[in-house]
């Protein structure tokens, strides 16, 4: 029986430097979609 080993690291997200939101251009802020808002970016490997 083969198994697998699943190695997870977290790292600050590119897309929103860490801050779990974007700036807009015309004023406001949003959630960073690629981190859903954490700040911190989930790479499984």
């Amino acid at each position: 029986m083969a198994t697998h080993t699943v190695v997870t690291t977290e790292e600050t997200c590119h897309y929103c430097n860490g801050d779990g939101y974007n700036q807009l251009l015309l004023g406001g802020s949003e959630t960073c979609q690629h981190c859903k808002g954490s700040g911190k970016m989930t790479h499984k490997g």
